[in-house]
This record gives structure tokens, C-alpha cells and sequence, in this order.
């Protein structure tokens, strides 16, 4: 596909909504997995810290 503006380019031939939804879905994917990882690490280490206690 040639694009000839930076308009065409954005509109996507009519898939403009679809296609930078996607790219938008997967980098808010990306952004949010290693904060979710991160603090399931980290209540994991507390359960364990708790464990170590009792």
C-alpha cells in the first residue's frame, strides 16, 4: 500500500479505527503487565514474609 500524505497514512485506507486501536490495546498491554507483575511479586514476598513468621 502507498500512502501519499501523512493523512492517508493515519486513515489507513478506511481501517484507521481498527488498526491504531489495536496498536493502542497492545501498548496499554505492555505498560500494564510488569506494574500487575510487579505487585503480584511483591504480595507474594509478603505472604512468604508472613509464612517465615508464624
Amino acid at each position: 500500500m502507498q500512502w501519499n500524505s501523512l493523512n492517508d497514512f493515519l486513515h489507513m485506507g478506511g481501517y484507521a479505527l481498527y488498526v491504531w486501536g489495536s496498536f493502542g490495546a497492545c501498548a496499554l498491554a505492555m505498560a500494564v503487565e510488569p506494574w500487575l507483575l510487579g505487585r503480584r511479586k511483591q504480595a507474594v514476598k509478603e505472604r512468604l514474609s508472613d509464612k517465615e513468621t508464624d
